[in-house]
């Protein structure tokens, strides 16, 4: 292998492997990254691959190839020393003991590797019907469910979000939960989207890759698939590849309020103001916090023994009968943060009912907060 790409490539393709490579050392191939340098015609292209047998990711950009070939390096090291590099063309080689050879000015390095045969295949598939989806649809999406999946992998089934395609709607959902909090969004999608029909379980590992791919600076649209348990998806060049989660997904229905009961509109900036200042004297374990709800206020509250008390009042439209919930004032925080709007709408029913959290600029996305007793 012996090939010419401009710093810039290097750097972008390399870059956009770095969080899958395997940091742990059960197989230490997959801390490396497979070079796979093609010659067709006048094209010369360079294959970059990494995969951790859950995510995967091949990216193709264009080079100068003297001798087309295959190695497998460190991912991390290579990358660190393409920083480094002076803004020229780098020269790759391989030797025939399994060593990079990089050049770029007067700066020389020679990396060790091993033989490409080693490395592990991601998985290969052509899928029938890829939908086309636009990029930043598509990236709001996974922004505004992601931070509610779970991070507990005795929970297996709850580790991804949740995507299936609303017939009746046209409309294509995601769902993430973890138990203590909910959040669903809703999007149009286009009419031919047989593809996407069943519902699937995305990893989260996959969604935070998929999320990279699709906030760069080029990306307009993206082609999604699944077949069997691996899901895909392309943009230009770069195709990324996941193991599914296989598992069935709660009746997230049943968590979701029909009747919030009383509803509220309220400011997002002035409600985060109140729950990060209260939060402050609440339980360090359980970040619990109370609301109650009476005439023309909305008072937060939180109470620790070894620390001290905090209240913030907030002024409400609301003439009615008191209401009190309590919550984790993180779970709340976390969804105003994803919502982005500048009011949200907030129902309760009682301190024992979950909360809803609908944005008032976005009927289509909601997130649900269940309750704690304090």
């Amino acid at each position: 292998m012996k090939l010419t790409i401009e710093k810039s490539e290097l750097l972008k393709a390399l870059g956009r492997l770095q969080a899958i490579v395997e940091k742990r050392n059960s197989m230490p191939i997959l801390a490396n990254v497979l070079l796979d340098a093609t010659q067709d015609g006048d094209r010369g292209t360079l294959q970059f691959s990494a995969t951790d047998l859950e995510v995967g990711i091949r990216a193709i950009q264009p080079v100068e190839v003297s001798k087309p070939g295959s190695l497998t390096v460190a991912a991390k090291k290579f990358f660190e020393i393409a920083r480094e590099l002076p803004d020229e063309k780098v020269q790759l080689e391989a030797t025939p003991n399994s060593y990079l050879d990089i050049r770029c000015g007067r700066a020389h390095f020679t990396l060790a590797g091993t033989a490409a045969e080693e490395y592990p295949s991601l998985p290969e598939f052509s899928p029938e019907n890829p939908v086309t989806l636009p990029a930043e649809i598509l990236s709001g999406m996974i922004e505004r469910t992601m931070y509610a999946s779970s991070v507990d992998e005795t929970r297996y089934n709850l580790n991804g979000v949740y995507f299936e395609v609303q017939d009746e709607q046209a409309k294509l959902r995601m769902v993430a939960t973890d138990g203590h909090r909910l959040a669903m969004v809703d999007r149009a999608i286009p009419a031919t989207a047989d593809g996407l029909k069943g519902g699937v379980i995305i990893p989260r590992k996959g969604l935070a890759e998929l999320k990279r791919l699709l906030d760069e600076d080029d990306a307009t649209e993206v082609e999604l698939a699944f077949e069997g348990n691996n899901g895909m998806a392309r943009k230009g060049d770069v195709t990324l590849v996941m193991r599914l989660i296989e598992g069935e997904f709660p009746n997230y229905q049943q968590v979701i309020p029909s009747e919030p009961g009383v509803q509220l509109v309220m400011n997002t900036e002035r409600l985060t103001q109140a729950l990060r200042r209260v939060v402050l004297l609440s339980s360090e374990r359980s970040r619990a916090v109370k609301l109650e709800i009476s005439n023309g206020e909305a008072v937060v509250t939180s109470n620790n023994p070894d620390l001290g008390d905090a209240r913030d009042e907030i002024d409400v439209d609301y003439a009615g009968e008191t209401l009190s919930i309590g919550f984790n004032a993180r779970y709340v925080l976390d969804a105003l943060n994803s919502l982005h709007s500048k009011e949200v709408r907030l129902g309760i029913q009682g301190d024992l009912s979950p909360a809803l959290l609908v944005p008032t600029n976005d009927e289509d996305s909601l997130a649900v907060v269940m309750p704690m007793r304090i």
